[in-house]
Order: structure tokens, then sequence, then C-alpha cells
């Protein structure tokens, strides 16, 4: 007898093998599955080989034989990496937070994503695997992570890593962004608190700074004023006749604000002299006499 056909069955199809004369075996070039074998049972595709000879007896053997099984067990890799996609902080965005909520997803939509692997660095520090939530969403993992340590007030950048389970690194994703938990300094040298005045109209200057978030805007009663590059504010306010309240608001670009008030009283009306004495009068000469007058002033 003889053999009159070799089959193999990979992945639900079935392919013929042809007689090799040179090398004396059954052979056949197979395109192996498009997706990764990770996700089937055992990290392979079995593959069953079918011998049929003239006579009609057919031997099987496939993956779970044990002696030649394991030849049997087709591993595919996938060349496509997973993605990263950051989601908080946002690139060049300014938090008030020293301890933010740093959000990203990773999915592969193949072997999947190895949770393992996902990872963040954060400035120069060492990778960071432990503390990270990752919950499962199809394709991967909606990830995140609180700091343990308070980032300082200033730049910062986030790096962010992940592979498949085939090994496939992910494109590294960064994020630059700021941290400010400090409002901005704001010193107002005129008017003095208490200040009072004969005049309709008040100069109100002084200077602001932020380090971390320049430049300031300067508020004063609800109406925006003029920073020079060197923190400078000064404009002129209309007083009301009595006490007036003048409020000074700088605010950096993290949103914080500090706040300094001044009371002006605006006095436009001299005093009034409504009556005088003197008493005694006529005095004799070389003594005393005492002036009494009345004034009022509103």
């Amino acid at each position: 007898m003889s053999v009159k056909q070799v089959q193999a069955i990979v992945n639900g199809q079935t392919y013929t093998l042809t007689f090799n004369n040179n090398t004396g075996k059954y052979e056949a070039t197979v395109t192996a599955p498009n997706k990764s074998s990770y996700s089937q049972s055992g990290h392979y595709y079995g593959i069953t080989i079918k011998a049929t000879d003239d006579a009609g007896n057919v031997t099987t053997k496939d993956a779970t034989d044990s002696a030649i099984g394991s030849s049997l067990r087709l591993t595919v890799k996938e060349k496509v990496a997973p993605v990263i996609t950051v989601t908080n902080p946002t690139a060049s965005a300014t938090l008030v937070n020293n301890k933010p909520t740093i959000t990203w997803t990773v999915t592969d939509d193949d072997s999947g994503v190895n949770p393992s692997t996902i990872g963040i660095t954060i400035d120069s520090g060492s990778k960071i695997t432990d503390g990270i939530t990752k919950t499962a969403v199809t394709g991967g993992y909606n990830c995140s992570y609180i700091p343990t340590t308070a980032l300082t007030d200033g730049s910062h950048t986030i790096r962010f890593d992940a592979s498949d389970y085939d090994g496939n690194a992910a494109t590294q994703k960064s994020v630059t962004f700021k941290i400010d938990t400090v409002p901005p300094a704001l010193s107002v040298a005129s008017p003095s608190d208490g200040y009072v005045t004969n005049k309709s109209t008040i100069t109100v200057s002084g200077t602001t700074n932020d380090v971390t978030s320049s430049p300031v805007t300067v508020m004063i009663n609800g109406a925006p004023v003029t920073v020079g590059s060197n923190g400078a504010f000064s404009t002129t306010v209309t007083l009301s006749a009595g006490s007036n309240t003048i409020t000074i608001v700088a605010k950096d670009s993290a949103g914080k604000t500090t706040t300094i008030t001044r009371t002006v009283k605006y006095d436009p009306n001299p005093p009034k002299i409504t009556a005088a004495s003197v008493t005694p009068n006529p005095v004799d000469a070389g003594k005393t006499y005492v002036i009494s007058v009345t004034v009022t002033d509103e």
C-alpha cells in the first residue's frame, strides 16, 4: 500500500500536502492566520495532520499527541503595537492640584495589552508600575494613577509605556504640564488704606508676579488693567463722595487669585465756619483771652 493523501487542518482551513522527492516529506506552504495565537487555548493554533493510504486507512495526529503534539502547535505573533491615549493631564495644562489624577487608555485589538507592562515615568524618576488602577475595557485598559508624593510647583513631564502579549511595545507617549499651587504675589503701593483726599480721582499702582504661571492679569474694581513686563501696573480710579472701596485682584494663568482692598475717602467739601467769639472782649493789655470758633466738615 502507499500514501494516497496527506492533509493539514489549521484554524478551520484544510491544506493538501505534496510529496517532496528531495526531502522525502509531504510539504505545503501555508499563510499564517491574520490574528495572534495568544487568544487561542494554550496560546497556539493546533494543527491536525490527516494521512490516508490507498486502502482508505486514515491516521490522524494533532497537538494533543504525546509523541509529536508539541510540533503541531503553531504560534502566531502579531506585529501591531498597542495604542496609548492620554486623557489627563492635557498638554501644556496648568494644574492647581499637586497630586493630580493621571488617566490614560491602552488598547490592542489582537493579542491584547499585557497589564504588567503598563507603566509611567514622572520626570527623571523610576518607572512606576505599582499603584496603577487598571480597569478592563474592550481591547485594553482604562488606567489611572495618583502620585504618592506631591509634585512640586513648576513644569513636569510624564511618559507612558505598555506592550502587548506578543512583545510589541507601544509608541511611548508623553505629556508636559505645570503645577501651580501658589497664588500670585501682589503689592499695592498706592493708595494706603484709609487714605483721605479732596480729589475726585486717585492713582492705584503696584506690582504683581507669579513664578510658575506668568503672565498675571489685574482687575481693579472689575476693570482690567495693563500689567507691564516687569509686573508693574497703574491706573486712575474715579471716586464718589464719601467712603470708597477699591478692590485689586491679581490672577495667574492657573486661575489662582490674590485680592487686596483699599478704603479711600473722598471729601470734596471744605470745612464751614459758622460761629466765632472772643472772651473777654475787650481784654486788658497783657492779659489772656479765649478765641472760640464753631467749625463743621461733612
